[in-house]
């Protein structure tokens, strides 16, 4: 198959299921936290309807195309270029039938879809805030890590329309947001049903946070035990391995 490629685009080998990804040298690029998002929310039923919210160059969703049997998965980019890397990377893995990219602001959503419209939700959102310390950044990685085009709160109120009632909802974000994140998902009747803390070494604090939570559901939170990326002598933990099909 002839994808075109534009400069400093590359293919990468997801080395699952005989997935790729085309991601740019010098743009935003996936990290570990959208291969454990993917990983878990792979309880995502089957022939669920499902949103990636802020997916970037689509890694999440080609992912759990792989890991999970769901019917359709619709894939949203507000950055045109990113949103155009998805897309090729859709038709570079014979995905087309099963994931539509969308170029569009989130917060517009709600008026393209029928509120109730989702099974499940998966989002990787920008994790700083818009006032915290903007960097010499080129402008797809300020997107990708400032809220700049959407805030955390966005993310949820809009995520909470598109639901089904008992739809579930997945993120991946950092601890120091936690108290917003409940605080948000209780607002806008998104209950935080099961926490896992990701910490780099056993014996480092945590730096990520993955969260699942259920639309009208009743409250009680299941805090699973802590995910550890890395063992003593920096090679990635047997859980890590398994999760990056290695193992």
């Amino acid at each position: 198959m002839n994808i075109i490629l534009h400069e400093n685009e590359e293919i990468n080998d997801l080395e699952f299921n005989g997935l790729k990804i085309i991601q740019s040298s010098n743009g935003f690029r996936f990290g570990i936290d959208a291969v454990l998002l993917s990983d878990f929310a792979k309880d995502i039923k089957k022939n669920s309807v499902i949103i990636d919210l802020c997916s970037g160059t689509g890694i999440i969703s080609i992912l759990l195309s792989g890991k999970t049997s769901v019917q359709k998965i619709y894939s949203v980019e507000i950055q045109e270029n990113v949103a155009d890397m998805a897309n090729r990377s859709v038709i570079l893995n014979n995905l087309a039938d099963k994931i539509e990219v969308i170029n569009s602001d989130l917060r517009s959503l709600p008026d393209s879809f029928i509120p109730g419209t989702f099974d499940a939700i998966v989002t990787n959102p920008p994790y700083k805030k818009y006032n915290s310390g903007f960097t010499n950044d080129n402008k797809e990685k300020l997107i990708s890590r400032h809220e700049i085009m959407c805030s955390l709160e966005d993310v949820i109120c809009v995520s909470s329309k598109l639901l089904k009632n008992h739809g579930a909802f997945y993120m991946v974000h950092r601890p120091d947001r936690l108290v917003d994140i409940i605080d948000l998902l209780r607002k806008y009747k998104l209950e935080p049903k099961i926490l896992r803390f990701v910490q780099p070494f056993a014996t480092k604090a945590p730096n990520l946070i993955l969260i699942k939570a259920i639309k009208g559901a009743h409250s009680f939170l299941n805090v699973e035990s802590p995910l550890i990326v890395y063992d003593l002598d920096n090679s990635y933990t047997e859980e890590i391995l398994k999760i990056y099909n290695k193992r």
